[in-house]
């Protein structure tokens, strides 16, 4: 169920507005509209159609519009499907988001405008592989006192 908008209270007529009003509040981005987002701009990357992506999700075609339009709020369960049929993970759909949400408070909205990014936030997985910093063999040392030259270090990978 959508929220609604606080009532606003009517002011009389004939009463003159404050010098220094306040600013009306900025309505934040709402997260289902987010992730839609990013499930329409990742689909439409690929050039995929929405059957395409529904029968690999196994979820139907008029909810998987419903999700990228910001209508239905999905499970966490239909967006990891969504987001592996589009070669993603969740908490690579979740960072895209995350991303969008960032640009939509960074910049001023024009009243009613839709929520979308100024420019598409392009982030992927980042694998983390851990390695010894050693020329020996790979094999386990025997005991502590042969561990004291071996160093591991981290290597960060982004696709």
């Amino acid at each position: 169920m959508p929220l609604r908008p606080a009532p606003r209270a009517s002011a009389p007529a004939a009463a003159p507005a404050p010098a220094t009003a306040p600013a009306p509040a900025a309505r934040q981005p709402l997260w289902r509209d987010l992730v839609g987002n990013v499930l329409r701009r990742e689909r439409r990357a690929q050039e995929r159609t929405l059957k395409d992506v529904a029968d690999a999700a196994r979820i139907s075609v008029p909810y998987l519009s419903e999700v990228e339009r910001g209508r239905k709020e999905a499970s966490s369960e239909v967006l990891a499907a969504a987001a592996a049929a589009l070669g993603l993970g969740l908490a690579d759909l979740l960072a895209l988001a995350h991303g969008d949400l960032l640009l939509a408070l960074r910049r001023p909205r024009a009243r009613g405008a839709a929520v979308a990014p100024a420019a598409p936030v392009r982030q992927r997985a980042v694998s983390t592989v851990t390695a010894p910093l050693t020329a020996a063999p790979l094999a386990p040392p025997r005991s502590a006192a042969d561990r004291g030259g071996a160093h591991r270090a981290q290597l960060r990978l982004a696709a």
